[in-house]
């Protein structure tokens, strides 16, 4: 798939998640699964703005300002969110 393709995907937590704040980052049970997800600070960061509101260049554009990138770090935001997409905490709606 093409960057650009890429960038206008837009990501969207998975349902029926139980999501808890830690010190650290966030805990994540996915009751469909039985599985138990620790996110650290910048997973979480990219699992919280998966509100199906955003595209991908928009996440990272947050990410950066959140920990003052420049330019915002779109490669790495993006493989973020397929990891959390391998885990199966988001799936992907079209643009």
């Amino acid at each position: 798939m093409a960057a650009a393709d890429d960038d206008r995907r837009i990501p969207r937590q998975a349902s029926s998640l139980e999501v808890n704040e830690a010190e650290d980052g966030l805990v994540v049970y996915d009751p469909a699964h039985e599985m138990v997800h620790h996110l650290n600070e910048s997973a979480a960061l990219i699992f919280d703005l998966c509100d199906g509101s955003r595209d991908v260049a928009a996440i990272a554009r947050v990410v950066g300002e959140a920990f003052r990138l420049d330019p915002p770090p779109r490669d790495e935001t993006l493989a973020g969110l397929r990891e959390l997409e391998d885990q199966e905490l988001i799936s992907w709606d079209a643009q």
